[in-house]
């Protein structure tokens, strides 16, 4: 399987000028966290980290520190997370027929749920890792007040791993970049290209480290892992 890391974003929301997966989690940036699940995953076989140039000599010494076994190809990332995975996906070796695209930031993803993308990719030709939600949601309109309450058993909150087949996921994207297409995840283009994007169940620890409130939680879901 062919993963894909989109690792082009910034740490503002972090309070940090750098690249936030340069940050540290427990004596290693939190990239590297991702990159020992994929290494450990028995389904992954190639990892394509998205970033920008500027980052790619720490990303190298990183990688080189952890001493992957699987080859480890540098793409340059765009403005937005849609146009780094259309430039990740240009990136892919041409042999390439399904492709697991997992944001960075997601670096407590278990080896286990990427192997179960995977596996479940070979029969459908998108999906995502997502959770049930558990809180009550509510619809606000633009004057603040609460338009409707959806039905929770309907909700699924979205993560990465997300997977689909690679020819039509380079279709959606160039039919997203020729109608002017923003979405904030490769599902919805999927979605929006009229597509089926299955539920494959994730993990509650998969969290999305943005805040150092989420580095905090993820520093005492490593520990807890830890033997």
């Amino acid at each position: 399987m062919y993963l894909l890391i989109p690792a082009a974003g910034s740490g503002r929301r972090m309070g940090s000028h750098r690249n936030k997966l340069l940050l540290d989690l427990l004596g290693k940036p939190l990239i590297a966290w991702t990159l020992l699940a994929a290494e450990a995953s028995q389904t992954v076989d190639w990892i394509g980290i998205i970033g920008q140039p500027e980052d790619w000599d720490e990303f190298r010494a990183i990688a080189t520190s952890l001493h992957l076994s699987k080859p480890v190809q540098f793409i340059q990332g765009g403005t937005t997370r849609q146009e780094s995975v259309y430039n990740g996906l240009q990136g892919l070796p041409s042999n390439a027929e399904h492709v697991l695209i997992h944001d960075g930031a997601r670096c407590l993803a278990t080896p286990d749920l990427f192997d179960r993308c995977s596996e479940a990719l070979l029969t459908c030709d998108g999906l995502i890792a997502a959770i049930p939600v558990k809180d009550t949601i509510k619809v606000v309109d633009s004057t603040g007040a609460i338009a409707h309450t959806p039905d929770r058993s309907q909700l699924w909150a979205a993560q990465t791993p997300q997977g689909f087949s690679v020819p039509l996921l380079i279709e959606c994207h160039e039919k997203g970049r020729q109608n002017g297409w923003e979405v904030t995840d490769d599902a919805a283009l999927f979605e929006q290209c009229g597509l089926a994007v299955q539920i494959v169940e994730g993990e509650e620890t998969n969290l999305k480290v943005t805040t150092p409130v989420d580095l905090a939680i993820a520093a005492f879901i490593v520990r807890q892992r830890q033997p």
